[in-house]
């Protein structure tokens, strides 16, 4: 008789009795991938989870990005001159106004009879090179800012209502540093004269008033256009000089040979002496100071406040080429920097290869050496902020069409130019310019002023030169600074420091008066 197979009590087969499933069941599932007999993931549910963990990576990165292009990324897009949403919200939005610091229009929207929208500008010429223009591509804050004027932060809701009604929305208004009365005041002083008048907040950077002349009507900039791009019009009236113009800084640039001079000559710098005769001779070379006037035995800190170029002259002669571009560097030169208005790169070049001519003439800011009325202006306003360069800016803020505020620059720095003991020494030589130098029409009637003059020989003709003056108030605390450029002005004594110094004195009475500065 054939043996009979074991059985359970139920009468189930002995692996059916051990997994409670059937054979076909269990196979099924693990070519399903459900089950491993030895109890780990299958291959295919492996890769399953790590495309799910792809898919989460890629996800979490994507929230990221839009986060991150919400809080910093959007404006820098918006306000791309590629960006071409332009046209589009033009068509929804009323581009926002622009407003000075103490709350004037520069540029507002309004319509014409036909109702198409047109940009109106109250003040011809005043604030043309800062502000600029709408049409023809636009220049200026206008070109610059356009896209985020035609951004609407009114609520959404009313948004909404405004489309579903066609109506356009009010655009955000833009609130410039500039502060209407000082504007007009520089603008006064150089009325008549080519050249540029600058003053700005040393401490911020923010860029209180900027005039350049001569200038343009933006109002009927299309009317004008022609004449004003004829190579019949030397007059340069679409370029901002005080960005974009670029001078022999001459005399301004002594206080970088000062510098240097005094850093390879930390133990002897205050021995300097120079017996000046009026010309400079070196070999075949001569110099004159200023009209040729003669200063006499000089010490170093005589030489900076009589400006003696023979003196800064014999300075510069024993200088290590490398070391001096580099301090030039360090305070802006040979640099191109991303502003709020179009701007011109400064140029310092010395080498060893550079002839006797080129250490005499770069020495006393003349040769190749050419500088903007604005990199200047901050060159003294880093000396006068204990060495740091801000960087300047006209954006203030945004409000929203109920006064609620957008967003606002924060100021930021440009350039850590010196040390804080360096810019201290400065501001001593800077004082003593104003207070007993060639300086001294830039005094100021409320505070002790500090500076430098300047002369530029623009001209192999004699007597040709543009007058400079930079520098700050007050000297221990600064509040404002000023670079002042008159083209073929003259003496920058005679002609520059006294429109700083009447600039100083009209900011404090703004600020006496609350209509200036925090």
């Amino acid at each position: 008789m054939k043996a009979r197979m074991p059985s359970n009590r139920k009468g189930l087969p002995e692996d059916r009795r051990s997994t409670g499933e059937s054979v076909p069941e269990k196979r099924t599932q693990a070519r399903r991938g459900i089950h491993d007999p030895l109890g780990k993931t299958p291959a295919r549910g492996r890769e399953a989870a790590v495309a799910g963990w792809i898919i989460l990576a890629m996800f979490a990165a994507l929230l990221a990005y839009f986060v991150w292009f919400e809080a910093v990324g959007r404006e820098s897009v918006l306000v791309n001159p590629l960006n071409n949403r332009t046209s589009n919200m033009e068509q929804t939005v009323v581009k926002g106004s622009i407003v000075s610091s103490d709350g004037v229009n520069l540029a507002v929207t309004q319509n014409a009879e036909d109702g198409s929208e047109y940009r109106y500008y109250p003040f011809p010429e005043l604030f043309c090179h800062t502000i600029g223009y709408a049409p023809l591509g636009g220049a200026g804050l206008e070109s610059s800012q356009k896209i985020l004027m035609l951004t609407s932060h009114i609520s959404v809701l009313e948004q909404l209502r405004n489309e579903f009604l066609h109506i356009k929305s009010p655009g955000d208004t833009l609130h410039v540093t500039l502060n209407d009365q000082l504007q007009q005041y520089c603008s006064d002083l150089l009325a008549g004269r080519n050249g540029a008048i600058i003053a700005s907040d040393p401490k911020t950077g923010k860029i209180l008033a900027m005039v350049s002349n001569p200038g343009f009507n933006p109002s009927t900039i299309e009317e004008d256009w022609s004449s004003l791009i004829s190579s019949d019009n030397t007059s340069g009236n679409l370029i901002n000089r005080g960005s974009q113009g670029l001078y022999p800084p001459g005399s301004t640039f002594k206080v970088i040979t000062l510098l240097e001079y005094i850093r390879e000559n930390p133990d002897t710098w205050q021995d300097f002496s120079y017996t000046c005769n009026g010309v400079f001779t070196y070999g075949d070379y001569a110099v004159s100071c200023h009209e040729g006037h003669a200063h006499g035995t000089v010490d170093i800190y005589e030489a900076m406040e009589q400006s003696c170029n023979g003196a800064f002259i014999t300075m510069g002669m024993t200088l290590d080429p490398d070391k001096w571009e580099q301090l030039a560097r360090d305070f802006g030169y040979n640099q191109k920097f991303d502003l709020d208005v179009a701007s011109s790169q400064s140029s310092f070049s010395i080498g060893e290869d550079s002839s006797d001519w080129d250490f005499i003439q770069e020495a006393i800011g003349q040769g190749t050496t050419v500088a903007t009325p604005l990199l200047n202006l901050c060159i003294y306003s880093a000396i006068a902020n204990g060495g740091v360069m801000m960087k300047p800016y006209l954006v203030d803020y945004y409000t929203n069409a109920d006064g609620r505020e957008i967003r606002r620059t924060q100021p930021s720095v440009l350039l850590n130019c010196i040390s804080k003991s360096d810019a201290d020494l400065l501001v001593d030589f800077c004082t003593k310019v104003v207070s007993s130098g060639s300086g001294y029409q830039a005094a100021a009637n409320w505070c002790q002023s500090a500076g430098k003059t300047g002369s530029a020989q623009f001209s192999s003709t004699a007597g040709l030169y543009h007058a400079w003056f930079v520098g700050f108030a007050p000297a221990e605390d600064p509040e404002i600074a000023v670079s002042v450029l008159v083209e073929q002005g003259g003496a920058g004594g005679e002609v520059a420091a006294p429109i700083a110094g009447s600039i100083f004195n009209k900011y404090n009475e703004l600020k006496t008066a609350g209509l200036i500065g925090e």
